[in-house]
């Protein structure tokens, strides 16, 4: 095994920043007005179960379909360019679709709001550039801040305010937008 802070990180970071648990406050806040709670645990754990699933069995995945991970990561960086210009401009560019029904924990919060496309995608271009067990630890770091998030987000939702929620929609949207382009040139290029 090969642990790296600094892997740990950056992998910690680019998640973060795609998952944008903050940035989805506000359809915490929803889901919780529509349904009267959410289920952190519930929601944390099978999120969790999604991303380690497909990053241990995603790449088999493509294999089965033909597709190698250079093109499955550039076209997961169009996707995750294209949720930063979402973030960043205000715009809803992916629809998103409202299923009624006790399972508002599994969907839509924890897939797709949290283990969506972008995180998945993220995934596959995060194992060809660091160590498994170095994202493995940041999908936990992840999780933890996801858990913490979703159990208080009432009490994150009075501090934030809605002009507060907006400006970190930005911020990780334009950060989403130049990790996009990074994964792009080193694929290309």
């Amino acid at each position: 095994m090969h642990f790296n802070l600094k892997e740990i990180i950056s992998s910690s970071l680019i998640l973060f920043s795609v998952i944008d648990i903050l940035g989805s406050i506000p359809i915490i806040i929803d889901l919780r007005k529509k349904n009267g709670s959410i289920h952190a645990e519930q929601a944390t754990l099978v999120s969790g179960a999604i991303m380690i699933g497909f990053f241990f069995a995603g790449k088999f995945i493509l294999h089965l379909l033909g597709v190698d991970t250079n093109s499955f990561a550039v076209a997961g960086a169009l996707i995750i360019f294209l949720i930063g210009l979402e973030m960043t401009l205000g715009r809803n560019i992916f629809k998103a679709e409202e299923i009624q029904g006790g399972t508002h924990s599994i969907v839509p919060l924890a897939f797709p709001v949290i283990a969506g496309a972008g995180t998945m995608t993220t995934l596959i271009s995060l194992k060809s550039q660091f160590e498994e067990e170095n994202i493995i630890i940041s999908i936990l770091i992840n999780l933890i801040f996801i858990y913490l998030v979703l159990r208080s987000s009432v009490w994150i939702e009075k501090k934030l305010g809605n002009v507060g929620t907006q400006i970190l929609r930005k911020v990780f949207g334009v950060i989403l937008i130049a990790i996009a382009i990074k994964i792009i040139k080193t694929r290309l290029f």
